[in-house]
């Protein structure tokens, strides 16, 4: 017993010595203000055993406290700085060349596996030039048809809840489900009549562990992360999400393939074609150096498009857009009028591509609802070059978190920052014109567009077919930031039907 206390006194002791020679060594990263951190642990005493939404609350104490440049002490020897500071934000991400993906990316490697999000380099390009032409503007207005089908079942759905408060995130999750997968696979699985999707339980599931890994220096390391509970509930969940995009991937090919005979030249993409495309179909009908995708490179972009379009983007800044007009009815209002004078009384009508193009206040404010609640509240890089902005540097291999929660916050960047004003975003008055990174929600990417053509397409059905207010008692909104930035306790609203049916 007293060899093993006197080796494990010995271990605290070099830790203890190394960690303080790796600050020495990188000074750099001591003159960062630092939130609680102690030898060995660093601050995971303040982290360990708390939940995600507890979590989140250190971190915006720590923000308002440490202010926009701070770091987090994950272990010895791994640090994670955090930055809402627009210079060095702008530095980060205008350069491809100071940056890679942030470490935590790995950790969504599981579900993810290769696909664009996570891949790098030749890969990368091949995959990013092949997935482009999904988002042509006539296979969009195809997405488009599918949004507006499944908002009339949500609107349907609605219906039956008029004069009553209900909780609109498992609502517009559902919806969001059934538009992705009939968007990404071409299959129907109707979660909005099935609410106890196995799926979507998945989904919840994995994010939740993929934030709380994160935050865990111990868990954090692979060989010691298989031997805990949470890892088996993680691979519980990948198993149910994989297996469903295979078994719908291999019932796509079968069929692509019995009817391949009317069309020799697969690699030809007929955007005048009158029949739907699911994103699924574009990949099946590619090819890289002549060769087909196979199953598992087609599920990695499948799953990735699947995580971009359901949680990340539609679920979480539809459900607070809708909080924002219940919670300021003028503006609710304007919406309303805009979707009248723009898309008719006529709620059956089918709504296209160019209706939503046209729903410009709309956009503004969607764009200020994803400024106070970015769906992807810290997206992390790891830079491969010093980043010196004022009197702070930040050493390269540094983990760096940008915090777009705290930046679109920030009073320096914007007058009255929790001030809800859509024309903040309008071109006369728009904050954006200062510096372009003083709004970066979330990081760039090619789906961006059937995101805001969804949450339009969604936002606009329901305020055409009710209005919608929030008691005083759900105003309040405690927030939880797993992989997306969502309420702890769903978004409680009141719906009242128009009186336009």
């Amino acid at each position: 017993m007293a060899l093993l206390v006197f080796i494990l006194f010995l271990i605290t002791i070099l830790v203890t010595w190394y960690q303080r020679k790796f600050y020495r060594r990188n000074a750099l990263l001591a003159k960062i203000p630092g939130y609680k951190s102690y030898p060995i642990v660093g601050s995971n005493l303040a982290l360990i055993g708390k939940s995600a939404s507890e979590i989140f609350e250190i971190f915006q104490e720590a923000s308002e406290k440490l202010g926009p440049v701070w770091r987090l002490d994950l272990n010895p020897f791994t640090t994670v700085v955090f930055t809402s500071d627009v210079k060095m934000i702008e530095s980060l991400l205008s350069s491809q060349k100071l940056h890679d993906k942030g470490n935590g990316y790995n950790f969504v490697r599981g579900w993810l596996q290769e696909g664009l999000l996570l891949s790098t380099g030749k890969k990368w390009h091949q995959r990013r030039r092949i997935i482009t032409p999904a988002f042509h503007f006539n296979i969009l207005q195809q997405f488009v048809e599918i949004m507006d089908h499944h908002g009339q079942i949500c609107v349907s759905n609605l219906k039956k809840f008029d004069g009553q408060e209900i909780d609109f995130f498992s609502r517009i999750s559902l919806y969001a489900l059934d538009v992705i997968c009939e968007s990404a696979m071409g299959c129907k699985i109707n979660a909005q009549k099935n609410s106890e999707s196995e799926y979507i339980k998945a989904v919840k599931e994995i994010a939740n562990i993929i934030f709380l890994r994160t935050f865990n220096q111990f868990k954090r390391i692979d060989f010691l992360y298989q031997f805990t509970e949470m890892y088996q509930r993680e691979q519980k969940a990948l198993k149910v999400l994989h297996n469903f995009t295979d078994s719908v991937i291999v019932s796509r090919r079968k069929e692509l393939e019995s009817t391949s005979h009317a069309d020799n030249n697969e690699n030809e993409i007929d955007f005048g074609i009158k029949k739907r495309k699911a994103f699924l179909d574009l990949l099946l009908q590619s090819t890289i150096d002549g060769n087909p995708l196979t199953n598992s490179d087609i599920r990695e972009e499948v799953d990735t498009f699947m995580f971009g379009g359901h949680d990340t983007t539609t679920t979480s800044a539809t459900c607070f857009t809708l909080y924002n007009l219940a919670k300021y009815p003028e503006i609710q209002e304007k919406v309303f009028e805009e979707c009248k004078t723009t898309l008719g009384d006529d709620l059956q009508q089918p709504v296209t591509i160019h209706d939503l193009n046209n729903l410009h206040y709309l956009e503004l404010t969607i764009k200020e609802t994803l400024r106070l609640y970015p769906s992807v509240p810290c997206y992390g890089r790891n830079i491969k070059e010093d980043v010196t902005i004022g009197h702070l540097t930040i050493p390269k291999n540094t983990n760096v978190n940008v915090a777009a929660f705290f930046l679109g916050r920030n009073p320096d960047l914007f007058l009255d920052p929790l001030k809800f004003d859509p024309l903040s975003f309008d071109a006369e008055t728009n904050n954006e014109k200062n510096n372009s990174y003083a709004y970066v929600p979330s990081s760039a990417g090619i789906g961006q567009k059937f995101a805001m053509l969804e949450m339009k397409s969604i936002v606009a059905k329901i305020i055409r077919n009710f209005k919608l207010s929030v008691t005083k008692e759900n105003e309040k909104l405690e927030l939880i930031a797993e992989l997306v930035l969502r309420p702890v306790n769903g978004v409680k609203l009141r719906v009242q039907k128009r009186n336009n049916d």
